[in-house]
């Protein structure tokens, strides 16, 4: 559903096009000092308009509705809002019936009989993630300090020179077209000795919130599917001093499910923006006809610049929340 979480839960409410949208964060411990101001730099970083961004422009500025009280959480539900007042919801109309491909339109319509938000994708929206990114900032001021994080954009397409990003996204966007990325998150600090074995590793819970986010289709941890390919000599991570330090991080990190001291390196897949200019041939409920779709709006060329953001936030929630259980 909407929720998630047991020690620090999340409740993600709100549609693209709606009056706002927003979270409510339960769990969080009082005294930890907290304003409109910290959420900023993360937001920022999440912003459109840049170039192979959507041009849509929100001030994201949060409303703290309760859970805070004369600069400190009080360890009562912290509930933040962010209003929505850059929509155009006539881009949408007709897209019930003429699905955008890819894009949970249909499902959706399915689901809920016809009776969801189709404006702007709705609930199903990335707009959303403007309500994990605040909660990110929330995760890393739970966690215990000397912990970092360092996000990159690993590959636009298929090309892995940072260089050229800029160039590929705009080649995709001249021909009406979209590109996915790759996202790398690293995470230093972690001792070692958080998280669980089989259900709740640190692994399944990171990737469980992971898939939250709108675009992303595949997850790996340290090396990932690359250590399919290698022998055991070559894949394991040699213990060099007695703080576990390792020789190599091939694991990402996590052994057993569990953190081992060494950084933890999750890379995310997230794949071309659905909605794109050029035009598409795909059924048509209403005429029963497959038909073009012209799709109009203002689209991200490549999601996964403003996706960095949110991945991180979404790491930092998921060890939030093993922080709190242990």
């Amino acid at each position: 559903m909407n929720q998630f979480g047991h020690a620090f839960r999340l409740a993600i409410f709100g549609e693209s096009h709606g009056p706002a949208v927003g979270i409510t964060l339960d769990g969080v411990p009082a005294g930890i000092p907290l304003s409109t101001e910290d959420f900023e730099a993360d937001l920022a970083r999440r912003r459109g308009g840049a170039a192979g961004t959507t041009p849509r422009s929100e001030a994201d500025r949060p409303t703290i509705l309760s859970g805070l009280y004369e600069g400190h959480t009080t360890g009562a539900p912290l509930t933040i809002l962010f209003e929505n007042n850059n929509t155009h919801s006539q881009d949408y109309a007709g897209l019930r019936d003429h699905c955008r491909p890819s894009h949970a339109d249909r499902v959706a319509t399915d689901k809920y009989r016809g009776f969801n938000d189709p404006r702007g994708g709705g609930h199903f929206s990335a707009r959303l993630t403007v309500a994990l990114v605040a909660a990110g900032v929330v995760a890393k001021k739970i966690l215990p300090e000397g912990i970092s994080f360092a996000t990159r954009l690993c590959a636009v397409g298929a090309e892995q020179c940072p260089e050229r990003f800029d160039e590929v996204i705009a080649a995709a966007r001249a021909e009406g077209d979209s590109v996915g990325g790759i996202i790398e998150t690293r995470v230093e600090g972690i001792g070692s000795g958080w998280g669980e074995p089989l259900f709740d590793s640190v692994e399944g819970w990171m990737a469980h919130l992971l898939f939250a986010i709108p675009a992303v289709k595949g997850i790996e941890f340290g090396d990932g599917f690359a250590v399919a390919t290698r022998r055991g000599s070559e894949n394991n991570d040699l213990i060099i001093d007695a703080q576990g330090t390792t020789a190599t991080n091939h694991a990402g990190g996590v052994d057993g499910g569990i953190t081992n001291g060494n950084p933890i390196v999750v890379r995310v897949a997230m794949k071309p923006t659905p909605s794109i200019a050029r035009e598409q041939m795909t059924f048509n409920r209403a005429s029963g006809l497959v038909e073009p779709l012209q799709i109009r709006g203002r689209h991200d060329a490549c999601v996964a610049l403003r996706g960095q953001v949110v991945v991180e936030a979404v790491a930092a929630i998921a060890l939030a929340e093993l922080y709190l259980r242990a």
